[in-house]
């Protein structure tokens, strides 16, 4: 990735960030969004989000890293439980739930993972999907995978922004949408 040195402004409730562009492909540069340790932007967010949670959610769902405070910020607000689906299988961690995807960072396949002790807060619940960002999509297939194993119910699926064509993501309860750019 190289940074040119541009910014995308964006705004979250009363709060706004420059957000640093990037290129990421030949071609193709986007605004990079990282809300780890702002707490204005993740406190903001999580009230917005707070505001339009589905109705009848029992639980959180949440990628690590990047969308953790987030989560657990909306969990203070709304008083619901979360669970973080990691990437990497610790040695502690027994009787998962598994899938791979294709990360859109790597490139290469990656397996997420809900703990065994996890399990039981997602098991036949509704569940609703907490992200920073929705690009591609392949962490909100691999979540709704995740959470097909459990026997859960998607109740609704958030995030701060989603990214790429608006239309794809219609079905998102998003603060904000993030353009692609394109030389």
């Amino acid at each position: 990735m190289s940074y040119d040195g541009r910014v995308h402004t964006v705004q979250i409730g009363n709060v706004t960030r420059k957000l640093p562009i990037f290129q990421v492909a030949p071609g193709v540069k986007i605004a990079i969004f990282n809300m780890l340790g702002d707490t204005e932007v993740v406190e903001t967010a999580a009230d917005a989000l707070a505001a339009r949670m589905p109705v009848g959610a029992e639980v959180l769902v949440v990628p690590e890293v990047k969308a953790i405070p987030l989560a657990h910020a909306l969990s203070v607000n709304s008083g619901l439980p979360y669970v973080v689906v990691r990437k990497v299988r610790k040695p502690y961690m027994v009787d998962c739930l598994a899938t791979e995807v294709i990360s859109i960072t790597t490139g290469v396949p990656q397996t997420l993972y809900v703990d065994g002790k996890d399990v039981h807060l997602v098991r036949n619940k509704r569940v609703v999907v907490v992200d920073d960002v929705i690009s591609t999509g392949s962490t909100i297939r691999g979540l709704r995978q995740l959470i097909d194993q459990a026997n859960a119910t998607i109740a609704g699926e958030m995030a701060v922004f989603t990214e790429g064509s608006p239309e794809d993501w219609n079905e998102i309860i998003a603060l904000g949408h993030l353009p692609i750019f394109t030389d």
